[in-house]
């Protein structure tokens, strides 16, 4: 069976730790005479990650290790999310509604939603994620500041990394286990096994843009 991109993660075990990094395009520069500094942002933003899984014997380690080595380097890509973060603390947990992308050619720093639960005080907190798009077009965001819904469900949403290709009108929000579409950020797959033939795997990713 042909092996069909993006890869959900193993389910055999949880994570142990992920180091998330919101990395930005910024040039600086600055004087050596009077320090003064001056910044340029490029478009420039992307997610990266660093994922250690808790010891395990075989069975479950060979999951994984398939699973990475499925990925064949960089060229795969799979979906990933902030484990800490899958429910909002935001109303969005319970009372979700059915939030779509509100008007095409929407792209930069901020979001327009609707069908969304109406006349909603912090329907997404500051810190939220929501997930905009499926398959290899799957894209992660954090909410940047408390969002409150009208009266007929219509919202604006600050996020981060900005929208970068706009999504169609009507595409689905997903703000629950929102996830994102990320790629090993190298070539090399490797594990460890000790004496007690206890398996230590570990590995980078980066957002697949």
């Amino acid at each position: 069976m042909a092996i069909s991109y993006p890869l959900s993660l193993p389910t055999v075990t949880g994570i142990a730790s992920v180091d998330l990094r919101a990395v930005n395009a910024v040039a600086y520069s600055r004087s050596p005479f009077t320090f003064a500094g001056q910044a340029h942002a490029y478009a420039g933003q992307m997610w990266q990650a660093d994922i250690t899984l808790p010891s395990m014997k075989r069975a479950d380690a060979e999951q994984w290790i398939s699973f990475l080595i499925s990925l064949r380097g960089q060229f795969g890509t799979f979906l990933l999310g902030d484990p800490n973060g899958a429910t909002p603390r935001g109303l969005a947990a319970t009372l979700a509604g059915s939030p779509v992308v509100d008007g095409a050619d929407q792209t930069g720093g901020s979001l327009d939603i609707r069908g969304a639960s109406r006349n909603k005080t912090n329907w997404l907190r500051a810190g939220d994620y929501i997930q905009i798009g499926t398959g290899t077009g799957t894209n992660l965001h954090k909410v940047l500041a408390d969002t409150n819904t009208d009266n007929i469900g219509d919202c604006t949403v600050d996020i981060w990394p900005h929208i970068r290709a706009a999504h169609p009108n009507g595409t689905s929000i997903v703000t629950s286990n929102a996830k994102g579409a990320f790629r090993l950020s190298s070539n090399e797959t490797s594990w460890s096994v000790n004496e007690a033939s206890i398996y230590g795997i570990t590995f980078g990713a980066i957002e697949a843009i």
